[in-house]
């Protein structure tokens, strides 16, 4: 079956591809796409003229590789490869399942025959000995499942039906989520059974493998309770107490590690909250957001959509898929939902609703944050509105339109 091509992603990692001195790390969720990434890197490669034989593609998840775990194996079957001229590209799918994998491609890369690219799907690959022996000689490439306008794409390009309705395609992204495999899967029922397959094999082989948890009971009851409330703000205490009233009792640097661990699992994403008068860090108080929203529907049985949260997980990873640094803006009492600074530092405001239309209430509350803000970088509303508001400068834009024409803010 022919590939769908992620633009967004792959312009990104094109002037690297016979980078030999740089490691091309490849991370994302489980099931996210980053597999077929790297098929379709190795196939650019050959429509450049790249022989076959200098491309080495290794899925250690696989039969037949799926028994390679040590350093010494990786490199044997590595080195066995290599026996030709020329530059050869190297991938290596689900790297982190081979222990100490990081001598062997630090090995390989100053030899400065190969062009390494990896996936992983956890942070703990980009911890200890890989940052340890590998600083400045990697770059990372974080990929995320589908955004919108990738979902409405993708589907067109499987010809799939794609509704004219651009509320109805937002509503069907938001339940159905943004695993690229579920655009093949036709029924809701099956899309979420799918999901909760990720979910366990994320807690199999990203979890429970790594991080002793003693209690699972437990460590569910924080996972499900972060992902109900996403978008929330929450604090390690407040997340202490709201367990200890429904009966259980966690302790607080086991909440602690159990939400770390989830992050890690790269099942969550946090976002720092940020006081713009003092311009610090708020320590404490973060909000988590969603690796994808399939996450919160397959744990629930309720199709019900708190739009506000929603939105703003998908404003989330729409800017980090753009690579905006992102946290959340405090002005006092009043509290900007997104601050994004790119890399040339400069910055961005954002505050995201489903209508403005209805309520002038609604109105004025997301107006008056950004409206607090006294300086000139640029400033959105973003709703799922189609009559956009003129108001002191600020850009007023509707969601699917901004996405799909894959603006930047």
């Amino acid at each position: 079956m022919e590939l769908y091509k992620r633009e967004k992603y792959l312009r990104k990692i094109r002037p690297f591809y016979d980078a030999c001195d740089l490691i091309k790390v490849i991370s994302g969720v489980r099931r996210c796409g980053k597999s077929s990434l790297m098929e379709i890197i190795a196939d650019e490669l050959r429509d450049r003229g790249i022989n076959e034989e200098n491309i080495i593609y290794i899925d250690l998840d696989k039969r037949g590789y799926n028994k390679i775990k040590t350093a010494k194996q990786l490199d044997g079957l590595i080195e066995a490869r290599l026996q030709g001229n020329g530059l050869y590209y190297l991938f290596l799918d689900e790297i982190q399942n081979v222990v100490g994998f990081e001598e062997v491609l630090n090995g390989f890369r100053a030899d400065g025959k190969v062009s390494i690219f990896i996936t992983g799907s956890n942070s703990y690959m980009l911890s200890g000995e890989l940052i340890t022996k590998l600083t400045g000689r990697y770059i990372e490439f974080e990929v995320y499942t589908l955004s919108f306008e990738e979902y409405e794409h993708m589907k067109e390009f499987y010809h799939k039906e794609v509704n004219p309705n651009s509320l109805i395609e937002l509503n069907r992204y938001i339940l159905e989520g943004g695993f690229p495999r579920t655009i093949q899967i036709e029924e809701e029922s099956a899309k979420r059974t799918y999901v909760n397959e990720v979910v366990r094999e994320i807690f199999e082989k990203d979890i429970r493998r790594r991080v002793k948890i003693k209690d699972i009971a437990s460590f569910e009851a924080v996972r499900n309770f972060v992902i109900n409330n996403f978008g929330a703000t929450t604090s390690i205490n407040s997340l202490q107490t709201a367990l200890r009233k429904t009966g259980i009792a966690i302790g607080r640097s086991t909440v602690a590690r159990y939400i770390q661990t989830l992050v890690d699992a790269k099942i969550l994403y946090e976002c720092s909250r940020f006081d713009m008068k003092s311009k610090r860090a708020l320590s404490g108080e973060k909000k988590y957001y969603l690796a994808d929203l399939s996450f919160y529907f397959a744990l629930n049985t309720d199709n019900r959509i708190n739009y506000g949260p929603v939105l703003e997980n998908m404003v989330y990873f729409y800017a980090r898929s753009l690579d905006y640094a992102v946290s959340v803006g405090r002005i006092g009492k009043l509290e900007c939902d997104f601050i994004l600074r790119d890399k040339e530092l400069g910055y961005s405001y954002i505050q995201a609703a489903y209508t403005i239309a209805l309520s002038k209430e609604t109105e004025e509350r997301e107006y008056r944050a950004l409206e607090a803000i006294r300086d000139n970088y640029r400033k959105y509303v973003v709703t799922t509105d189609y009559l956009l508001q003129k108001r002191g400068g600020i850009e007023h834009v509707n969601m699917m339109d901004f996405m799909m024409r894959e603006g930047k803010f």
